[in-house]
């Protein structure tokens, strides 16, 4: 499965019902047991298999957004995501969902993105640091 955007996330953008220069954001970590669907997931309620592990906060942690718009010369905004280091863990994780964070139920919480590592990541006893290294690009 690749990295994507969630169809929702545009539809949302578009509604003004996700600003990430205001809004609070987190990342969960998912298993290999998600079956993520980009056309149909919107909502964290709709993500099953999320890490379980001592020390780990079910729902994740929050990571902040930061845009950059280049309207002028490649038509595009591009979103970059702060790193999120869970300490002391021993986790296996498939990939990672970035959502809106409402502080209540997983049914009101949209979706952003998922993005998966490639292959099950361990960590046993030390940190495991997620570090988002190519940002979410719109483009016209």
């Amino acid at each position: 499965m690749a990295t994507f955007i969630y169809d929702g996330c545009i539809g949302n953008i578009v509604s003004q019902n996700i600003n990430f220069n205001a809004d609070t954001f987190y990342v969960m970590l998912v298993t290999s047991g998600y079956s993520p669907n980009q056309a149909t997931h919107e909502y964290r309620s709709s993500v099953t298999s999320e890490v379980v592990a001592t020390g780990y906060t079910a729902g994740g942690q929050a990571t902040t957004p930061t845009v950059f718009e280049d309207y002028v010369t490649n038509h595009r905004v591009t979103i970059s995501f702060s790193q999120v280091t869970w300490t002391s863990e021993t986790i296996t994780a498939r990939a990672a969902v970035i959502y809106k964070n409402r502080g209540g139920a997983a049914s009101a919480d949209e979706l952003v993105a998922y993005v998966d590592f490639g292959s099950d990541q361990s960590n046993s006893g030390g940190n495991f640091t997620l570090t988002f290294t190519t940002p979410l690009v719109l483009q016209n």
